[in-house]
């Protein structure tokens, strides 16, 4: 395996006015910029070929765990700022082996993150658990931070099965019934495979797993659609910065653009599921772009796997949510899905098309 490691010093120091039980590891690389509004800011590194992957960890070399961050939303990052953790969680990586939580931070205001809360799954592990990280962080690029922090929780209960080098598809077992080639898949043809040896493939190599996951959720949301008798026609829109459906609606004056999102893995103090509501990256120049308006889509559905691991959906009217604090025409990106979330999704759809 190939590694990028943005790698730092972990440890615990008294601070004034920083509470006693806190550990950090501060992101910095050479001086700090001077002068008014000056910033210095570093894209994270992401092999586009998936030979390397990328780590943005801090270490305690002397109680020998480390604490990993998702270096997708955390790019571009800005030197110096840090990310901080309490000893009940080193508590919990000293005693497991394995723990994963969401940190919340309020960060201060500038260019790319505004004073809105952020909401990311770091993963935290003893040294003799750093290969594995390596493969998570592998499968999860990409990932949002409820699906991140699920599949943590799961390289935590049970070592997954992994694909080593040396292993063939041809030693899986195949045990598929001998049917004619007109009956076929198009996939099992080009990769002259039956259909039960590509989920067996699947099943086995963790990544794939996990990359096929991420149009699950949409592929279930499509299935819902098509099957309410309310809905004339789902098209889904397979492109970049698009809502993922456009839906008519029988009797309706316009067609619905409908996004679809996960909720994170942790709920809030009720019980409830919480969604943190945003693209990964600003444009540059420009922080508002990370969140979304009314305009670019008219209904959010909220996948629930994350929380129930079941493939269910509540949604909501996007003209009915919270604005953004400081973006004006913006909608707020802590989201909590609460009352006003509807899980009839064709009642949120007449509304929208009306």
């Amino acid at each position: 395996m190939g590694i990028l490691a943005y790698a730092f010093l972990a440890n615990q120091r008294l601070t004034r006015n920083r509470p006693a039980d806190e550990h950090r590891f501060q992101l910095k690389y050479g001086s700090k910029p001077s002068g008014p509004g000056v910033e210095h800011l570093h894209e994270l590194w992401q092999d586009p070929f998936g030979l390397y992957t990328t780590l943005l960890i801090g270490i305690n070399p002397e109680r020998g765990f480390f604490v990993g961050a998702d270096p997708v939303l955390n790019s571009p990052t800005r030197f110096f700022i840090s990310k901080e953790f309490k000893e009940s969680q080193v508590a919990e990586i000293e005693t497991r082996g394995w723990f994963a939580w969401a940190r919340e931070q309020r960060p201060k205001r500038h260019s790319i993150d505004l004073e809105t809360e952020v909401v990311e799954t770091i993963v935290g592990g003893s040294a003799d658990q750093f290969l594995r990280y390596v493969l998570f962080e592998r499968e999860v690029v990409g990932e949002d931070q409820g699906h991140r922090q699920l599949v943590a929780e799961q390289f935590g209960s049970a070592l997954l099965p992994r694909v080593r080098a040396q292993d063939d598809v041809r030693a899986l077992p195949a045990n598929i019934p001998v049917i004619s080639a007109a009956r076929l898949h198009a996939l099992e043809r080009e990769l002259e495979l039956g259909s039960e040896e590509i989920l067996q493939l699947i099943a086995r190599a963790p990544r794939l797993k996990m990359a096929v996951r991420g149009w699950v959720a949409e592929r279930h949301l499509q299935n819902l659609l098509e099957s309410l008798p309310e809905v004339a026609q789902v098209e889904p829109l397979e492109a970049d910065a698009k809502p993922d459906f456009e839906v008519c609606m029988r009797g309706g004056k316009r067609r619905v653009l409908v996004e679809c999102k996960n909720v994170l893995r942790t709920t809030d103090r009720f019980g409830r599921p919480r969604l943190d509501f945003q693209r990964t990256r600003a444009a540059q120049g420009d922080p508002c772009s990370r969140y979304y308006s009314p305009a670019d889509f008219q209904v959010v559905a909220a996948c629930l796997h994350a929380q129930t691991e079941r493939w269910e959906f509540a949604a909501r009217l996007t003209a009915e949510m919270a604005p953004h604090p400081r973006c004006s025409g913006k909608l707020a990106n802590n989201v909590v899905i609460d009352e006003a979330w509807q899980r009839d999704l064709a009642a949120v759809l007449r509304a929208a098309a009306m």
